[in-house]
Order: structure tokens, then C-alpha cells, then sequence
């Protein structure tokens, strides 16, 4: 996840030092395994429930964006949620990239990568079953036409709180708020810089992109409601009732840094996050999955394919209105 001394040594004459400086702050306490959170047993997709998902509202016209380059990590992948594509990766053949390049026309270039975070952009990650993929950066030219970005949760192990930490610590207690309560509240004003930090990387990755790509349109894609604030479902996200409110404070904030981010960079956002509402992992018509990985539908925590099909729809229509 966080790329290698020797890969940031090689790299620093090659990237802006905002770049360099926002994206390696905080790095030595973040996870380099490349591993996402634990996944659970696989139980078959027919348990879950699905969506037909609304279809794209518009789309640019022909020719516009000829070349398109997807960077992110594991909820631009998409793992599972359709045929793998790459399986270092775990990207799926039908994320939302595939869906709009294949609305646009496109050239498509797709470097996210699950496990990925800010620090994977400008150095090799490690990715799972060993190896390394190259800097996702690497993969934008002079000439591309489009960037969608979506990355960010990886960073300081905020994910892996959210759904690995505070879920195995409900097993201490059900009623309270163990995993807020371990964390104290050090811990909790750390995670909330921790998570604002991240909009200072984006703003930084924006300004990779333009160093690389200077024409093309780039668009911030947020991520969904995983977390509901006003509902439970312990079979499917096993948080204490007392850590419910705070997870899916954490989540809306993560949201609120990237538009945030987006706006100061001066660039599209796309807000997945406010679209979701009423599909969390608790709602009756889901867009991102539960605790159990099914091998026929999506990875634990991870979007599901309706989810992936709205955003794509959410792409087009904010190209459609660009410019």
C-alpha cells in the first residue's frame, strides 16, 4: 500500500514537491500489506439482495473523452461485482471505468487497484497473492482526455477501522462503543485529522494529474453511504450499538473531505455518497455489500454491481454537464 523508500527516491525528481510532501505525510503508520479488510466465508449471491440501478441520464457526445484513465482503489475495482478483469487486482470487467468507457467510446487505461491508497499513485503497492503494481500515475499521458479519481480510504487504515476494527470489537460489547472507547479521544481527534489529511492528498494527486495529463478533464469520484446513522443490521454490519453513530460519522466526514477537495482543486466531483442514501448496507436495496464475501457478487464491504452501475451513470451525467 505505501510504496518503498527506494520507489519515492526514484520518483522525486519526477512529481511536484506539494505532491510528494502531502502524499508520504503520516505514511509510516499506515499498513503495507496490501491486504483490504478480513473478508468473511463466501455464502452465495442469491442471499443478497440486488437493484436494477438507475440507467446513465446523459452522456457526452461521441469523440469527446478518446482517452480515459481510471485511478483508484478498491471501490473504483470493484472486486467481485462481475467477471475479474485483473487478478492482482482484483478489478472487475464491469466497474463503473468499464461502464463509462464503453458509454464514451473510450481508450480505456485502468490502474485501480484493490488496497490501494494516496501513496500508491506515486509508488509500486504491493498487491495481493505477492508482487507489485506500477505507480498508478505512470499510466496518464500528455494526450489522455479523462481522469476519474477515487481514492482515499485506504490512507492511515481509515477503511480498516471502520469495517474491520470496530466490527471484531463489538464482540467485547454488543450495547456500547468499544471500538470508540479503545480508541479514547486521542484516538478519535487523531482519525478525524487523519481523514481531513486525506483531502490535503487529494488536492495533491489533482495536481499530479495536471502535471502529467494538463488537458484532461478530471473528475473526484466520493464514496457511498456504507454506514446508516439511524439504523442496525448486526448480521451484515456487526457494529455496537454505541460505535454505530460514530462509523457512520467518520464515513459522511471522509465524504464531506473529498467534495471538499475536489472544490479546491478547481475540479468535478461526483457525490456518491448523497446518491446512495437509502442504500447502505442496511437498506432493503443495498448498493454496497454486507459482511459476507460472495464470490458471484462483491468482496465484503465492497460495491455491489448496481452500485457501480448508478456511478457510472453519475460520470456520464457530470461529463454530460461539463463545459
Amino acid at each position: 500500500m505505501t510504496p518503498t523508500t527506494t520507489a519515492r527516491r526514484l520518483r522525486t525528481a519526477l512529481l511536484p514537491t506539494v505532491l510528494l510532501a502531502a502524499l508520504t505525510a503520516g505514511c509510516a503508520g499506515s499498513d503495507d500489506t496490501g491486504a483490504e479488510p478480513d473478508a468473511s466465508p463466501v455464502t452465495p449471491s442469491s442471499s443478497i439482495p440486488r437493484s436494477d440501478g438507475p440507467s446513465p441520464l446523459a452522456t457526452p457526445e461521441p469523440g469527446r473523452y478518446p482517452t480515459y484513465v481510471a485511478i483508484g482503489d478498491s471501490f473504483t475495482a470493484a472486486p467481485l461485482a462481475g467477471p475479474t478483469a485483473d487478478q492482482r487486482c482484483l478489478r472487475s470487467a464491469q466497474n463503473y471505468p468499464a461502464q463509462v468507457a464503453e458509454a464514451l467510446g473510450a481508450e480505456l487505461t485502468d490502474v485501480s487497484c484493490t488496497g490501494a491508497d494516496t501513496a500508491s499513485l506515486i509508488g509500486s503497492q504491493r498487491v495481493l497473492g505477492g508482487g507489485v503494481v506500477p505507480p498508478q500515475l505512470d499510466a496518464l499521458q500528455p494526450d489522455t482526455s479523462l481522469v476519474t479519481i477515487g481514492i482515499g480510504g485506504n490512507d492511515f487504515g481509515i477503511y480498516s477501522t471502520l469495517t474491520g476494527t470496530c466490527p471484531r470489537a463489538a464482540a467485547q460489547d454488543r450495547d456500547g462503543s468499544p471500538c470508540r472507547d479503545a480508541l479514547g479521544r486521542d484516538g478519535v481527534v487523531e482519525l478525524e485529522a487523519n481523514i481531513r489529511t486525506v483531502g490535503d492528498r487529494l488536492v495533491a494527486v489533482v495536481e499530479g494529474v495536471r502535471q502529467r495529463a494538463p488537458e484532461a478533464e478530471v473528475v473526484v469520484v466520493g464514496y457511498p453511504e456504507i454506514v446508516p446513522a439511524d439504523a442496525t443490521c448486526p448480521e451484515l454490519l456487526p457494529l455496537a450499538e454505541g460505535d454505530h453513530p460514530f462509523a457512520a460519522r467518520m464515513a459522511r466526514l471522509l465524504a464531506q473531505v473529498q467534495e471538499r477537495a475536489a472544490e479546491r482543486a478547481d475540479v468535478a466531483y461526483v457525490d456518491t455518497y448523497a446518491a446512495s442514501d437509502g442504500h447502505d448496507v442496511c437498506s432493503e436495496d443495498p448498493w454496497v455489500n454486507g459482511r459476507v464475501t460472495s464470490a458471484a457478487t462483491a468482496l465484503a464491504y465492497h460495491p455491489l454491481k448496481v452500485e457501480q452501475e448508478a456511478v457510472a451513470g453519475l460520470v456520464l451525467e457530470k461529463l454530460a454537464s461539463a463545459g
